[in-house]
Parts: structure tokens; C-alpha cells; sequence
């Protein structure tokens, strides 16, 4: 993968998946819906030129993949979730940097809110 500074990016935006994360035995217990954006950071100059799928990301099938972890294994903190799918987007050698943000829009938080979400980038 060349190295001159190409920066084009993939989103996947909205990924909302059910999971049991958090620190509260409710949390786990009932579960919720937790919302996912990712950006992927890549040369896209050869995909854009030949058509060649093996030349970018399958953003679908890295959806049913984030999936899979936000459903998987509950982890205490949105951080420690954020950076497990970072993790994920980062194991394709095509990614050069990946930002997550999962969002958990129903927080246990005792006053009204909007949403609530964490952010990582990953080189």
C-alpha cells in the first residue's frame, strides 16, 4: 500500500445493534440498543480505477462482524466496546487509521438526554 498521502475514507454510519454492556446488573440483565459509526481511513484509488472489491473494505460484511461484538461479550464500558471494534476495522491491512464511535442513547442517566457516546481513533 503506497504511503503518499492518499486519505480517502469509508463510513458506516447508524450500525445499531443490541447489546448487554455497562456497569449496572440492569444493564446486563435487559440489555439495549447501542448505535455504531465507524470511518475508515484508506487508499481507495485502486478500487476506484479497477472495480475490484479486494481493493477497498466489504463494508458489509465489516457491519455483521461489528455486530458480532456489539451482540457478543458485554464489557463494562462503551470505551473498552469502542475500542474492541476499532480492533476489528484495523484487521484489514487496507485500513491505515480507524475511528469508532458507539453511541448509547439509553444510558442510565437520571436527567433528560440526547444521547451519550464515545469516540477512539486507532492508527
Amino acid at each position: 500500500m503506497p504511503s503518499d498521502g492518499a486519505e480517502d475514507r469509508i463510513r458506516l454510519e447508524g450500525l445499531r445493534v443490541f447489546g448487554r454492556h455497562g456497569v449496572l446488573p440492569e444493564e446486563r440483565r435487559d440489555g439495549q440498543d447501542f448505535v455504531v459509526d465507524v470511518d475508515l481511513w484508506l487508499d481507495l484509488r485502486e478500487a476506484a480505477a479497477t472495480g475490484d472489491l479486494d481493493a477497498t473494505v466489504h463494508y458489509g460484511e465489516l457491519a455483521e462482524r461489528l455486530a458480532a461484538v456489539v451482540g457478543g461479550e458485554p464489557v463494562d464500558l462503551i470505551e473498552t466496546l469502542a475500542s474492541r471494534l476499532a480492533a476489528v476495522c484495523l484487521d484489514s491491512p487496507r485500513v491505515r487509521r480507524a475511528g469508532v464511535t458507539v453511541h448509547k442513547p439509553q444510558a442510565p442517566i437520571a436527567v433528560p438526554f440526547s444521547d451519550v457516546s464515545v469516540t477512539v481513533v486507532r492508527p
